[in-house]
């Protein structure tokens, strides 16, 4: 079983970042990304950043340590998830000013707009933003109806793909649909919050993508996050870390103050 995965890492390596010949952070030539928000409610956890401004900020943070990557689910002035032109812009533009090297990426998650229709066309209307506001990728995940037509959508507007992968079988969907174009990595998402097992469901999913021309980003939720992301660094993955992910500091000590203090404990672990 270990072999298989051990295959997986021979070209293994973080994108770079355009126009600067930089990795997104990690160390090693691997991408650590922050998730700063995620799902979580607006009144989840008061340190998690919901307005651009704070999104904004929490990346200029976690890019004074060396992280380039953020991925982040834009909210409206009610603070509810939107996939809207103005809503994506005003977040990825405030980002872009505060934290200008980092690689931004937004979601398109089905419960934001459950038809897959809407969600498609909601998207083409990214591409009326301009450069500065347009978010440099999107995730998609595969087991989501109409998942090819939203990476459709987001090639055809000039936006990269991460592809989100929660289990083994959603692998196998996607090793036999083939990665569309536009792909810029896969996210290989435990949703198994036991740590006792996170790690082991992150080696089947691992070994049901097998050898991917894509680089693959490992990550846990959760209780399972901090097991997983150790796991990906000592396999020589890309992964990421932040509210979305979990509250909690490793060892599930206390709640962490912030993204930054999150991101400090990934890059010594």
């Amino acid at each position: 079983m270990q072999t298989l995965v051990q295959t997986l890492l021979a070209s293994r390596r973080g994108p770079k970042l355009a126009g600067t010949g930089e990795l997104a952070g990690g160390g090693d030539g691997t991408v650590l990304q922050c998730c700063p928000n995620g799902a979580r409610p607006a009144d989840a956890y008061p340190a998690v950043p919901v307005t651009p401004h704070r999104l904004a900020r929490d990346a200029r943070a976690v890019s004074a340590l060396g992280v380039f990557s953020v991925h982040v689910h834009p909210r409206d002035r009610d603070g509810r998830e939107s996939l809207d032109l103005d809503t994506v812009g005003a977040v990825t533009s405030a980002i872009r000013e505060m934290a200008p090297r980092t690689e931004i990426g937004v979601t398109t998650a089905r419960w934001v707009e459950p038809d897959p229709v809407a969600r498609t066309e909601m998207i083409r209307q990214w591409g009326r933003l301009p450069a500065h506001a347009r978010p440099d990728l999107a995730s998609v995940n595969v087991h989501e109806r109409g998942w090819q037509r939203v990476c459709a959508a987001l090639d055809a507007v000039g936006i990269g793909v991460e592809l989100g992968v929660w289990t083994s079988g959603d692998a196998v969907q996607l090793r036999k649909a083939g990665l569309p174009r536009g792909t810029a990595r896969v996210l290989a998402e435990v949703t198994v919050t036991d740590p006792g097992i996170a790690v082991a469901e992150a080696v089947r999913i691992l070994n049901a993508l097998g050898p991917m021309p894509a680089p693959i980003l490992l990550h846990g939720e959760e209780a399972g996050a901090w097991p997983v992301l150790e796991y990906a660094k000592r396999i020589d993955l890309d992964t990421r870390i932040g509210f979305e992910d979990t509250l909690e500091c490793p060892g599930r000590l206390r709640r962490a103050v912030s993204n930054e203090e999150l991101v400090r404990h990934a890059l010594t672990r």
